[in-house]
């Protein structure tokens, strides 16, 4: 199948999200087209993970939409069966990067070793898909590199482009790379951290990321790994923003269907687990080993076989029992409670856990662009972090806790007055 048949085939199978279609159910999959997906975990209708509300008519109703993941047996690729509408996800998104100190070192290392890897020079440009506020673009700029951001949220590409990094407002597809190829905007290296997950329409985009590869381009991409959530009950990865769960024998699939080769594999601690695929448009000479020996690991797991995922569900459930137990507990003695991290993650974590305001004092933030609002579903309040030591709460659920290591070092104060970190995945831990 080539991929304009590809790309009609998905558009097909999943229908147009439009202002009257807010959310559609799609029933093909969608980086191959094939029927006969199956249904591995539900968690009802919730709302929108990055749904902010306002404090002042926080209980007025919010919208919420089927969550189910399912599996493609064909390319097995983990996906959702729904698609709500970008303009409900994106329209004025919350997430800024450069609120993590932890992402600023590494978008800094992941540009030196980018210009050493590739042979980046003056005249080279750098495309990133997906560039949020400009943080991994920066520090190609200030080491001389082209560079031109690609971000759907207005809001977002509006504070990267005062900081210098020249930014498009789009939703990236093929379409969109054509348009932007015609101006002479291709590039040496395109970079697609955490973005590809978002995608509705894979076959375009992928197809789109080819188009934009100068000769001897390559395409960065990082994404959550399918192995790591499986491995460590990451659940609270699963939301509305993130269509999709990838293993590498999804993505290897998927871009070959593309005219893209993954050349090169890397295994990253990030985010609770995640790889780093380098991809070109010509296969390697000699295959990759790091390749070989990860897609041979994951033909072994049976990915493509709806029963490898059943110990995944068993321990989603384990982990929701252990921390209502425990919020109940602490209910019954009294000890206080209060959240860090108003992330998307902690959104779902809240909702199918059915943690309440009653049960969470707060949720603190380090982004202005949260405090003072309201997490979905349960509208427990966003606040400050001089809050977490102002109200010295006895626990501190880690709802961020892929930046574990970093807020524990931030908040090593409220440690010594006492206060305990709750870390709920992949195991509940008091430390």
């Amino acid at each position: 199948m080539n991929s304009a048949d590809s790309i009609a085939r998905h558009r097909r199978s999943a229908g147009s999200t439009t202002a009257a279609r807010p959310c559609v159910r799609i029933t093909a999959c969608r980086a191959c087209g094939a029927g006969g997906l199956h249904d591995l975990l539900a968690f009802g209708e919730v709302p929108l993970a990055n749904a902010l509300r306002p404090r002042q008519g926080a209980d007025a109703p919010e919208l919420r939409f089927p969550l189910t993941l399912a599996l493609c047996p064909d390319c097995t690729l983990v996906q959702l069966r729904e698609t709500v509408t970008p303009r409900l996800l994106f329209g004025d998104y919350p997430y800024f990067s450069s609120y993590a100190t932890s992402t600023l070192a590494y978008a800094d290392q992941l540009a030196a070793d980018a210009i050493a890897r590739f042979g980046l020079s003056a005249t080279s440009r750098v495309i990133e898909v997906g560039s949020n506020d400009g943080y991994l673009l920066l520090p190609f700029l200030a080491r001389g590199i082209g560079v031109l951001g690609i971000e759907p949220a207005a809001n977002v590409a509006a504070v990267a482009r005062t900081r210098g990094v020249p930014t498009e407002t789009m939703f990236f597809g093929l379409a969109e790379a054509h348009r932007l190829a015609a101006r002479g905007q291709t590039a040496d290296l395109i970079v697609a951290n955490n973005v590809l997950a978002h995608v509705a329409d894979l076959p375009g985009f992928v197809a789109g990321l080819a188009k934009l590869l100068r000769p001897g381009g390559h395409v960065l991409c990082e994404f959550p790994y399918l192995g790591d959530l499986l491995a460590d009950g990451e659940f609270d990865t699963i939301y509305h923003e993130h269509l999709c769960y990838f293993s590498l024998l999804a993505v290897h699939r998927l871009f070959a269907r593309h005219g893209l080769h993954v050349v090169a594999v890397e295994r990253l601690a990030r985010h609770g687990g995640s790889l780093r695929v380098t991809a070109a448009q010509n296969p390697p000479a000699v295959a990759d080993a790091a390749v070989t020996a990860l897609l041979a690991t994951e033909n072994r797991a049976r990915y493509d076989e709806p029963a490898a995922y059943a110990p995944f569900v068993a321990h989603t459930h384990r982990i929701r029992d252990d921390l209502q137990r425990f919020l109940a507990d602490c209910q019954r003695a009294g000890r206080t409670v209060a959240a860090y991290g108003a992330a998307a993650k902690g959104s779902t974590l809240m909702q199918f856990c059915g943690i309440t305001r009653e049960q969470v004092l707060f949720v603190a933030d380090r982004s202005p662009h949260k405090q003072g609002r309201c997490m979905p579903g349960n509208h427990v309040p966003i606040v400050a972090l001089e809050q977490i030591l102002a109200a010295q709460p006895d626990h501190l659920l880690l709802l961020a806790w892929n930046f574990q290591d970093e807020i524990i070092t931030q908040q090593a104060e409220y440690r010594r007055r006492g206060g305990t970190f709750v870390v709920p995945i992949p195991e509940l831990r008091l430390l």
